[in-house]
C-alpha cells in the first residue's frame, strides 16, 4: 500500500513539475510584432477637404482639397476679405516615407505638407511638423 501510495505521489509531482516548465517556455517567449498601418493602407483618404486657414493679411483662407485616386489633386484657394478671385492648383501628391503625410507637389509659395488622420487634412508648417498650440484646429480640413 506504502509503495502504491509512493508512486501515485511521486507520479503526480511529475505532471505537475512538467505541466509547469511548460508554462515558463510560454510565457519566456515574447513576440515581436510591428505595426504597419499608416494612414495610406489604412484610411479612406481619397475625396473632398474644405477649410478655412488662417491668413496673416485677411480674414482666412477658404480651402478646398480634392485627392484623386490616380494621386492627383485640385487645389483652390480664396481669400476672404481681400479678393473674391478663387486661385486652383494642379498637380501630383505624394507620400511621405512614413506613409501618413503627403505632399502636393508644385506648389513653391506656402505649406504643401498634410498629415492624413480619419477624415481630416491637417497643415503642417514647412519643416513637416504638426503645428501646436491654441490655433492647431485652424489648420484642419475637413472631409466632406
Amino acid at each position: 500500500m506504502k509503495k502504491i501510495f509512493a508512486v501515485t505521489v511521486l507520479g503526480l509531482f511529475l505532471t505537475v513539475s512538467c505541466e509547469s516548465k511548460k508554462e515558463e517556455v510560454v510565457t519566456n517567449q515574447k513576440e515581436e510584432v510591428v505595426d504597419e498601418h499608416n494612414a495610406k493602407n489604412s484610411l479612406d483618404y481619397l475625396g473632398t477637404y474644405k477649410g478655412t486657414l488662417p491668413c496673416a493679411d485677411c480674414e482666412g483662407i477658404e480651402t478646398e482639397i480634392i485627392l484623386s485616386k490616380d494621386e492627383t489633386y485640385v487645389k483652390k484657394t480664396k481669400y476672404s476679405g481681400k479678393d473674391e478671385k478663387v486661385f486652383e492648383e494642379l498637380g501630383d501628391f505624394t507620400w511621405q516615407e512614413d506613409g501618413n503625410t503627403l505632399s502636393l507637389e508644385g506648389i513653391d509659395t506656402e505649406p504643401t505638407l498634410y498629415f492624413v488622420s480619419e477624415n481630416k487634412l491637417i497643415q503642417l508648417d514647412q519643416e513637416g511638423n504638426k503645428i501646436e498650440g491654441n490655433l492647431a484646429k485652424n489648420y484642419e480640413l475637413s472631409k466632406q
